[in-house]
C-alpha cells in the first residue's frame, strides 16, 4: 500500500513518539536536548534498547507505517533499509563524528608491526554494514571477519603491505559492545592473527574501563573512540596519557530517522502545525 499521507501533523501519525535506545546513551541525551532546541514539548522519547528499536523499525516498514527513531551510522540498519536522517538545522546533534583508534604509550616501541598496521586501518560504513549485517543474521562474529577479509584482499592488502609478520606476540585489544565496535574488533583480530602473527586477546568493555584501560597501559589499543563528541569526557580526561593513532572512519553520525517514504525531513517538521 501506498505510505499515508501526511496530515501535516506528523506527529499525531506516530503518536508523539521518538522510539529511542538504551536510557544511559550519550544518544539518548542527544535527543533530550535536541526535542528541547526544537520544542517537542507534546513529544515522548520511548526508552528500549537497540534490538528493541530495530525490531520496532522493521514491524513499522513492513507495515509502511511512519516511525522516527534514534539512530546513528554505522548502523546494520542503514545496510538493510531504505532510511533517512532528519535535516537537523540547530545542530542539536553536532556535526559529524569520527571514529580514532587510540594505543597506549610505548605501543609503538613495543610492538611497531601492530601499531603501524593500526595506523592504517581505515574503513567505511559500508564495510563495515556488510560485518554487522552477517553478524545479525547469525554468522559468528569471527567467521563474519574472516568472510570479509577474505571478499575484501585488497584492502586488507593495503593495510599490511611490507609489514613483517611477527611471531606469537600477545597484544590486547578491547571494545564496547556495540554492533559497530563488535564489527571493527573481530576484523582487527583476524588480520592481526592470521596475516600478522599476533596472538591477540579482545575484552569487551564498558565504555569508561576501555579508556582507563588504555590510559592506564592494561590493555594496547581499542579501535573504538568516537570523537569529538560521544567520548567528549573521555578525552579530556585521557587525552595525555594516549596515543592518538589514526582515524578509521570519517562521516560518523547521529539523529534522528525516518524510513525514506515518510514525507517530511527534517526534526522541525516535527514541530506541531502553528
Amino acid at each position: 500500500p501506498p505510505p499515508p499521507a501526511t496530515t501535516g501533523d506528523f506527529g499525531k501519525e506516530v503518536g508523539y513518539r521518538i522510539v529511542g535506545t538504551d536510557p544511559g546513551a550519550g544518544l539518548m541525551k542527544l535527543t533530550a536536548k535536541a526535542m528541547n532546541d526544537y520544542g517537542l514539548s507534546d513529544w515522548k522519547l520511548l526508552e528500549s534498547s537497540g534490538a528493541a528499536m530495530t525490531a520496532t523499525l522493521d514491524k513499522a516498514i513492513k507495515a509502511k507505517q511512519p516511525i522516527v527513531v534514534t539512530g546513528w551510522t554505522p548502523h546494520w540498519m542503514f545496510n538493510k533499509y531504505d532510511l533517512k536522517y532528519l535535516k537537523d538545522p540547530k545542530k542539536a546533534y553536532g556535526d559529524k563524528e569520527e571514529i580514532h583508534t587510540i594505543a597506549r604509550k610505548g605501543l609503538k616501541q613495543d610492538a611497531p608491526v601492530a601499531y603501524e598496521f593500526l595506523s592504517r586501518f581505515k574503513w567505511t560504513a559500508e564495510d563495515m554494514g556488510e560485518v554487522m549485517i552477517a553478524i545479525q543474521d547469525g554468522t559468528a562474529p569471527q567467521q563474519a571477519a574472516k568472510n570479509w577479509a577474505d571478499k575484501h584482499p585488497d584492502k586488507v592488502q593495503e593495510w599490511i603491505k611490507g609489514l613483517q609478520p611477527v611471531n606469537g606476540d600477545p597484544l590486547k585489544l578491547s571494545y564496547a559492545a556495540w554492533d559497530s565496535e563488535i564489527a571493527s574488533t573481530n576484523v582487527l583480530k583476524y588480520v592481526l592473527e592470521q596475516k600478522l602473527g599476533y596472538k591477540v586477546t579482545a575484552l569487551q568493555v564498558e565504555i569508561g574501563p576501555m579508556w582507563t584501560g588504555v590510559a592506564s597501559g592494561s590493555v594496547d589499543a581499542t579501535a573504538a573512540a568516537w570523537l569529538p563528541l560521544t567520548h567528549a569526557d573521555y578525552w579530556a580526561q585521557y587525552k595525555d596519557k594516549v596515543d592518538d593513532i589514526g582515524t578509521s572512519m570519517t562521516g560518523v553520525m547521529s539523529g534522528l530517522v525516518v524510513p525514506s517514504y515518510v514525507p517530511i525531513d527534517s526534526i522541525e517538521d516535527l514541530q506541531p502545525p502553528q
